[in-house]
């Protein structure tokens, strides 16, 4: 389990570094899954220093735990996002049927934050 954890730690590392920059650097991608009545650019923003920060905590064993509370949190925050995504008309991403995919994927994201928290 040691390994499975430490390929999870790899793999979510660079996905949530990646994510956090892409936040940055183009905000439109991820404008749509935000909520009109909030600052679309600062939540943007926010949230993506948040992506990075807690991807760069799963390289450091000291840090590991933190980071896949944090990610574990961030997931749930993420998951009435994704129900509300997957009720409209037109998704953010894809079609309907991938917006109700990707809640079952929220919960399996959150179980592999569980399976980095247990193993550090």
């Amino acid at each position: 389990m040691e390994t499975t954890s430490l390929v999870l730690r790899i793999i979510f590392g660079v996905l949530f570094c990646f994510a956090g920059i892409m936040h940055v650097i183009r905000p439109n991608i991820f404008k749509h899954f935000i909520p009109e009545f909030l600052p679309k650019l600062a939540i943007n923003y926010i949230f993506g220093f948040i992506e990075f920060f807690l991807g760069l905590g799963l390289f450091f064993s000291g840090t590991v735990k933190d980071a896949a509370t944090g990610i574990f949190i961030l997931m749930v925050i993420f998951l009435p996002i994704h129900i509300w995504d997957a009720t409209k008309i037109r998704p953010a991403i894809g079609s309907k049927k991938i917006a109700f995919l990707r809640i079952p994927l929220q919960f399996l994201l959150m179980y592999c934050a569980y399976i980095m928290y247990k193993n550090s």
